[in-house]
């Protein structure tokens, strides 16, 4: 079986199918590679089944709900693939989660099993679980029943002698990672394995991912085997992802931009994704070189700051080639400002749902917009207040339909989701031409100044336009006589004052969408982000009412 027939063919819509298929390709093919760490396609099925007899043995099975709590890396696609197998809902979670928030998403996605590192940047999962339930210190580590002490596979006994908990009344076990990776299952638990495969459709639920916007409460998105796999393989042209890709991608595997984007665009096109768990200039450059990577996404700002690091570093990233984030391109191959889609979406589409083919130009009057929706979902625009669809060319609110869409979300009922004719409203702000789309902010980011309407991206993109300005952030704070335009701006504060950026706005944006109130910095470490990695509004708001018109390092 080629690549393209894989990619193809509507049977393979569960992971177990993919898993299967790609048993056949060539020993050395690499799924991911980290910096110490790979898996090759042809182990996958056996490496994975390995895990998944383990989880069997701890409990697991079709249906159950899986945390996971780890850094990128082989392991994570590892255990994710070897629960998703066996019908398993995963549950990824993110690695900078508070105690509160951990409990939280527990509690919202009904999580029975959590598996976690032991420690993270500081972070020790179990541990802090542990303190946010209030339970005792522990005094001894008792085993399990059936279970040996100190043998993988014995559970944090401070916690799970204590499950269920009144706070999170369906969580069964807390898991280290080793208790699926270090073990030798045996053949039962292993013939289990096997067996369950074979019953996951692409009904299925595959994944619970969390998601929220910079003002709402994070919620869990529900999406089956099925539609996430379409959605992915809707996009992968447009991406410029293939059997011979090798994909860079810094995004954490608990958004859906990696462990969609990443992780099951490669597993559905044969290409390789390279990781790692904490990238920073000296070794993504050095992995870069090292994995001959063919495809860089991410992040513009990481793309400027690994382009400044190159020639120092004498790193060699010839492989590069159009498509990926235009920073780290030889001048001749960079893209026209303006004339490549911005590749949108969201965790409720599963990733990107609108875009256009990553290394071509747009038609210059669509230049500036998000590309076209890609097969398998339909793009509509209604009116704010009435919900009526739009003309072309008339912002409104984005809303979405399709087999490739979300199953549901957790605590919520298909009313409260959809719309009567099945479409999914998104929150976001836009505008379709002759089928493009054009993003407009979100419904509740937008603010009126002097009873004209703001929106901050329509601000943000031209500040980011604007000579030595890398990135802007836009939002609006109360002042005498009502909101007024802030922006918090990374750029060279060397050379850059608040004076003189407000006079090049000026020149590109109308009075009263000009920022008066500023704050510039030099990166963006300042800006407050939720834990989806999302900017805080309100943290983004206090940050610019704590000193206005000032430079801050």
């Amino acid at each position: 079986m080629t690549v393209p027939d894989i990619m193809i063919r509507d049977g393979l819509s569960t992971i177990d199918a993919l898993v299967r298929a790609r048993a056949t390709a060539p020993a050395g093919h690499a799924l991911v590679v980290d910096p110490g760490d790979r898996v090759d396609y042809a182990e996958l099925p056996t490496v994975t089944v390995r895990l998944a007899a383990n989880a069997v043995e701890a409990g697991i099975g079709k249906g159950t709900r899986v945390a996971l709590i780890l850094p990128n890396g082989a392991d994570w696609v590892r255990i994710s693939i070897a629960l998703t197998r066996i019908g398993a809902v995963l549950v990824p979670l993110s690695t900078l989660l508070r105690p509160p928030e951990l409990v939280a998403q527990l509690r919202t996605a009904a999580v029975q099993y959590l598996i976690t590192v032991e420690e993270f940047r500081g972070h020790r999962y179990a541990e802090e679980l542990r303190a946010a339930l209030d339970l005792p210190e522990p005094v001894a580590a008792l085993p399990r029943p059936g279970a040996a002490p100190g043998l993988p596979g014995a559970a944090p006994p401070d916690v799970d002698a204590a499950l269920p908990h009144p706070a999170l009344p369906a969580l069964r076990r807390v898991l280290p990672v080793h208790a699926l990776t270090g073990p030798e299952p045996g053949a039962p638990a292993r013939m289990v394995a096997d067996a369950l495969t074979a019953t996951v459709t692409a009904a299925d639920p595959l994944v619970i991912m969390f998601t929220s916007g910079s003002r709402g409460l994070p919620k869990g998105v529900i999406h089956a085997h099925g539609n996430a796999l379409a959605a992915v393989r809707s996009g992968l042209d447009a991406r410029r992802i293939d059997h011979g890709t090798r994909l860079y991608l810094p995004m954490p595997f608990f958004w859906v931009g990696g462990f969609g984007g990443g992780i099951l665009s490669a597993l559905i096109a044969g290409a390789t994704l390279v990781t790692e768990p904490a990238p920073r200039p000296e070794t993504t450059l050095a992995l870069l070189q090292r994995e001959r990577v063919t495809l860089f996404r991410g992040w513009p700002d990481q793309a400027e700051t690994l382009a400044r690091s190159t020639e120092s570093a004498r790193a060699d990233l010839s492989a590069l080639r159009p498509g990926s984030l235009d920073a780290l391109l030889p001048p001749a191959l960079r893209a026209r400002p303006g004339s490549r889609a911005n590749l949108f979406g969201m965790t409720e589409s599963f990733g990107p749902y609108c875009g256009y083919r990553a290394d071509t130009d747009m038609p210059e009057f669509a230049w500036g917009s998000c590309g076209q929706p890609f097969p398998g979902t339909t793009v509509r625009i209604t009116d704010p207040d009435s919900g009526i669809p739009v003309a072309d060319g008339t912002v409104g609110i984005v809303q979405l339909r399709g087999p490739h869409t979300l199953r549901g979300i957790c605590g919520r009922g298909r009313e409260e989701i959809f719309t009567v004719d099945g479409f999914y409203s998104t929150g976001d702000l836009g505008h379709l031409d002759h089928g493009f789309l054009f993003y407009h902010g979100r419904c509740d980011d937008m603010f009126k100044v002097a009873g004209a309407t703001v929106y901050p991206s329509e601000v943000e993109q031209a500040l980011r336009g604007l000579d030595g300005v890398t990135a802007a952030f836009v939002t609006n704070v109360p002042g005498a006589h009502g909101d007024r335009t802030a922006a918090a701006v990374v750029c060279d504060t060397g050379v850059h004052t608040a004076e003189s950026l407000r006079t090049a706005a000026r020149k590109v944006l109308s009075s009263f969408k000009v920022p008066t109130v500023w704050r510039l910095l030099d990166a963006d470490d300042s800006i407050p982000r939720g834990s989806t990695g999302k900017v805080d509004a309100a943290g983004l708001r206090r940050l610019l009412t704590d000193g206005t018109d000032t430079t801050t390092g």
